[in-house]
C-alpha cells in the first residue's frame, strides 16, 4: 500500500454524506481536498461541496476554485461521446 495521502473525493453512487465523510476526514489532514465528479453525479458533488463548507464555515473551510470541462469516452455501442466533468476545492481560509 501507498503512504501517499490523497487529496481528492471522486463522486459516484454512494449516499451523499459518505462522501461528505470522507472530504472532512481528508480535510482534518490537510489543507485543501479536490471533489470531482462526472456525467450526472455533478449535482452530487456541488451538494457535497455546499454541505461541507457550510458545516466548516466555522472551522475556517471554504469553496476554493471550480474547473468544469468535458471529456471524450467510447459509449457501449462503440460511439464517442462527450461528458462533462467538475472538478471544486475546498481549502482553509
Amino acid at each position: 500500500m501507498s503512504t501517499e495521502t490523497r487529496d481528492t473525493v471522486f463522486i459516484g453512487k454512494k449516499p451523499l454524506m459518505a462522501y461528505v465523510t470522507s472530504a472532512l476526514i481528508q480535510l482534518a489532514n490537510l489543507p485543501s481536498v479536490n471533489i470531482k465528479a462526472r456525467g450526472m453525479s455533478i449535482g452530487r458533488a456541488v451538494d457535497v461541496a455546499q454541505i461541507v463548507a457550510r458545516k466548516t464555515e466555522n472551522a475556517g473551510y471554504a469553496v476554493g476554485e471550480i474547473k468544469i470541462g468535458s471529456e471524450a469516452l467510447e459509449s457501449q455501442d462503440g460511439k464517442t461521446r462527450n461528458v462533462s466533468t467538475i472538478e471544486i476545492e475546498i481549502k482553509r481560509n
